[in-house]
């Protein structure tokens, strides 16, 4: 599916085991809901890791993405000052997600970057 917007925020992380549940509901159900409400976030996609076998130059390669973040969530937004606005601020510690779920997660990264 294309991109809607000119930015993609793609934020990486991995969660404790005992609250990937809450971790996926609260996700779901809460965080994504309110960013989206955020003026400038068009869509927002999440992804998780799954092992696969790539075939390469004759060779089958695992790819497994250790050491990697196994949770993606990318946010398409309109431009780098969304991320940075009040109103994503108080969006982003909404629900239980600043307390409940945030302290369960390891491994994380932030990075923006523009569509070519």
């Amino acid at each position: 599916m294309p991109f809607k917007a000119k930015y993609a925020f793609i934020v990486s992380m991995d969660v404790d085991a005992e609250t990937e549940d809450l971790f996926n509901e609260v996700y779901d159900e809460e965080h994504i809901p309110a960013l989206l409400k955020v003026p400038g976030v068009v869509a927002v996609s999440r992804l998780k890791t799954v092992p696969a076998t790539l075939s390469m130059g004759g060779q089958e390669h695992a790819v497994t993405g250790e050491g990697l973040p196994h949770y993606i969530a990318i946010y398409e937004v309109d431009s780098p000052e969304v991320i940075n606005s009040a109103a994503w601020a108080q969006a982003v510690e909404e629900g239980r997600w600043g307390g409940q779920v945030r302290p369960h997660t390891s491994n994380r990264s932030h990075v923006l970057r523009k569509l070519i």
